[in-house]
């Protein structure tokens, strides 16, 4: 299976229909620019924003965004960055789960619904999860594959290595699949998933 082909409008149609039963909102742009700005919509002014680490968020501008300081949120990792305690900044850390909006994205993405996310540290995870109200996951749609077991598959063949890569040219020592999330559906109310597809490659 080619994991870097974006996906046939069929399968983009096909996800879009089936994670809606799931509670998961799905939306479709073409390009990381129009992805950029249409995050800058869904979230309002003053919201609380935290950020998994994301290859695609920092593709599409968003990272840099934030970093620039010219947006109308109040970023989290400004805040635990400017902590210098060690202590006091793993405290924020933790606190930081719970943001009001949470951003990122998944690995795979099922025709059958299924998003799997795959994480060394599992600080994204309870955000994806559980702990924030909003979370908006942008996805290439070369993350689409038919089915469960295809999803696994591809964080295992193609994700990893590529992510391990990454890490060893960064200088440490590699990565590792710790933790695996398949979220199947939302059924907690008044949290709000947002699954927003892009027609680029982006990210692993």
């Amino acid at each position: 299976m080619k994991y870097d082909t974006l996906a046939s409008k069929e399968a983009v149609n096909k996800v879009m229909e089936v994670v809606k039963p799931r509670g998961i909102d799905p939306e479709f742009v073409n390009t990381k620019e129009e992805a950029l700005q249409r995050l800058k919509k869904l979230i309002p002014s003053g919201a609380q924003v935290m950020t998994g680490s994301s290859r695609t968020l920092e593709e599409i501008g968003f990272v840099d965004l934030l970093k620039s300081k010219e947006h109308p949120w109040k970023n989290w990792k400004d805040i635990i960055l400017a902590e210098k305690d060690e202590a006091k900044q793993m405290e924020l850390r933790r606190k930081s789960v719970s943001s009001e909006y949470f951003l990122g994205s998944v690995h795979a993405i099922a025709e059958t619904g299924e998003a799997v996310i795959a994480s060394n540290t599992g600080s994204q995870l309870p955000s994806y999860a559980y702990t924030s109200k909003n979370v908006i996951w942008v996805v290439g749609t070369q993350k689409i594959v038919p089915a469960l077991e295809d999803a696994i598959k591809r964080v295992r063949e193609h994700v990893f290595p590529l992510e391990d890569n990454r890490m060893k040219s960064l200088g440490y020592p590699g990565s590792n699949i710790s933790k695996l999330l398949i979220f199947q559906k939302e059924i907690n109310p008044g949290r709000k998933i947002t699954l927003l597809l892009v027609n680029e490659k982006l990210g692993f």
